[in-house]
């Protein structure tokens, strides 16, 4: 059997490091290796961000959150830029991500992201609906 080749938003790391809820789950697949994660420099310079921004974390604390994201993702860099989101031009880079590593599926709580539902053919669900299949 073929494990689905996955991009994770941001926010999908972000609520899986504070929450135990769906997105904690997805993640937990990934460490069990039921789904294979790509993620790329770009969405790790993000969580880095959002940590900072909105949790203040200490860089130790970052840093070691960081590591555990690397353990159970496969980095890559995308090639193409693209410009689909007009209302939040930084979620083309999980668009992006998911091109260069041929994901199946995006998983995001974003409503821009959710809204295009597809691109090309990579299906872009929310965590309730990836966790439904």
């Amino acid at each position: 059997m073929n494990k689905p080749i996955v991009v994770l938003d941001t926010n999908i790391f972000i609520s899986a490091v504070f929450w135990k809820g769906k997105p904690y789950k997805i993640v937990n697949k990934a460490i069990n290796q039921e789904i294979i994660v790509f993620i790329s420099q770009g969405i790790i310079k993000e969580i880095r961000k959002v940590l900072v921004r909105d949790f203040m974390l200490e860089k130790q604390e970052i840093d070691n959150i960081i590591d555990a994201v690397a353990y159970f993702t496969h980095f890559i860099e995308p090639k193409e830029k693209i410009k689909v989101v007009k209302e939040d031009p930084d979620d083309d880079r999980i668009i992006e991500c998911a091109l260069a590593c041929s994901a199946q599926f995006i998983v995001s709580s974003d409503k821009h992201l959710l809204k295009l539902k597809k691109f090309r053919n990579i299906k872009i669900e929310s965590p309730e609906e990836f966790l439904e299949n």
